[in-house]
Order: C-alpha cells, then sequence, then structure tokens
C-alpha cells in the first residue's frame, strides 16, 4: 500500500489550501493582479504537486514570468523559489498553532494493516511530510517515506508523472502491479494510474467522484474508513 499524506491520512490539506490562499492573495495585490485566487486554482495547479512546480504552475495562469531562484532563496525573494518558501513560511505557521491528528478512518486502517505486517509507504509532494507524520503520530508506522526532498535528491518528476509512486514500489520491492495507491488529488491519482499500479483508490476530500474516476481512479470512497470496512466484510 502507498498513500499520498495531505488529505489522505491527515487534514494537512486543509492548511496547505490556507497557507496557499493566503499567499497568493498577497502576491497577486503585491503584482496588481486583478483576477482573485480560488479554491479552482488550488485543484487545478497545486494539488499533488511539488511546492516550486505549483508555484510556476499557479503564476503562470496569471501571466507572471519569474527566474526558478534557489531553494535557499528568503521568502522575500520575487522568484518561484522564494515564493514556495514564503507560502511554507504560512503553512509552518498554522501546523505550530493548529497541531495535526491523522482521520479517524486513515489511522484505523493503516493500524489494521501494520498489524499484518502489510508492507506501507507514503508518498507526499511535500517537503513536510516527516514533520506532519511526526506530528500526527504515524512516523513509525511507515519505514517508506518518498517525499519532496526525496523527488529532489533523485531527481523524481512531480505527480502527475508516476516517478514518485513508482519510485516508492521499487522502495517496497515490488512491482507496481502488486501495490494499491490511496490518493486524494487529481494529478496523484494521474501519476498512479500512469504508473500502471494495481488498484487506484481515489478519495474523495473535495475534487469529487466524477474528477477522480475520471483522472483514473479505480474505485473511489470518501473515507479509509469505507476500505477498512469493506476489507473486513470479505474477510467474514
Amino acid at each position: 500500500m502507498l498513500f499520498d499524506l495531505d488529505g489522505v491520512l491527515t487534514p494537512t490539506a486543509d492548511l496547505h489550501r490556507y497557507a496557499w490562499q493566503s499567499m497568493f492573495t498577497e502576491v497577486f495585490a503585491e503584482k496588481g493582479v486583478t483576477r482573485p485566487y480560488t479554491d479552482d486554482d488550488y485543484f487545478e495547479h497545486l494539488d499533488g504537486k511539488r511546492r516550486y512546480d505549483g508555484v510556476a504552475s499557479m503564476l503562470a495562469s496569471r501571466g507572471i514570468v519569474l527566474p526558478l531562484g534557489l531553494p535557499t532563496d528568503p521568502p522575500t525573494a520575487d522568484t518561484i523559489s522564494g515564493i514556495g518558501n514564503r507560502k511554507n513560511v504560512y503553512f509552518e505557521r498554522a501546523l505550530t498553532e493548529l497541531g495535526m491528528h491523522p482521520y479517524p478512518g486513515s489511522r484505523l486502517l493503516v493500524d489494521e494493516l501494520f498489524e499484518k505486517r502489510m508492507p506501507m509507504g507514503v508518498v507526499s509532494s511535500s517537503n513536510n511530510a516527516r514533520w506532519v507524520l511526526t506530528a500526527a503520530g504515524l512516523i513509525d508506522l511507515f519505514p517508506i517515506i518518498v517525499d519532496g526532498v526525496v523527488a529532489a535528491r533523485e531527481s523524481l518528476a512531480s505527480k502527475p508523472a508516476p516517478d514518485m509512486f513508482l519510485f516508492g514500489a521499487a522502495q517496497l520491492n515490488l512491482p507496481a502491479a502488486q501495490v494499491v495507491v490511496f490518493e486524494d488529488a487529481i494529478s496523484g491519482v494521474a501519476a498512479a494510474r500512469a504508473g500502471n499500479f494495481g488498484l487506484v483508490v481515489g478519495v474523495d476530500r473535495g475534487a469529487g467522484h466524477d474528477a477522480l474516476r475520471d483522472a483514473g481512479a479505480d474505485v473511489v470512497i470518501d473515507d479509509l474508513a469505507d476500505y477498512a470496512s469493506a476489507t473486513s466484510e470479505r474477510r467474514h
């Protein structure tokens, strides 16, 4: 099993959406952009992508072209990297103030699979994945973590490319055809489908059942507790 993190295991997607909205509202005001940031922008340009890729896509949607810069750029830098780092300031502040707990249904399924010694990993575009997993009390349940830091180190393309999921499967020593992927992002579902994974489970946290199916989900659920219940029923 390979799980996306934000929106699948933990409600960090809500914090990310808040951080992106706050940050881009500020950036657009600075640059005189009159078309406001919306939730549709999040799902189309940001959800599931590595941070700098998402920033570049979002800026391009408003006709803004900036240099990439460096990952070490300060949050005040007028570069793609600087703006991405500014977003992380908003996110870290929200996570520190609000804390983090996994979705109850996700914890139920993960605990059940862990007891059965199911090979599991997390595949997340976030650079903060280990921090979030630690805050949510899940870090010890996932020996394999493929996050934004690993993707940069291994030169793995961002979702919707299948690279990160395929790398995760390789770390589990399993072919993609024997791995189930849980994803809430359209780009993540498309990535898993492109990788020819055995089962792609879309988790609807706002993208919509139809959109997830159109992206390639074999089945769509509203909560991971639904999958745990279905698995239990099949056993009995």
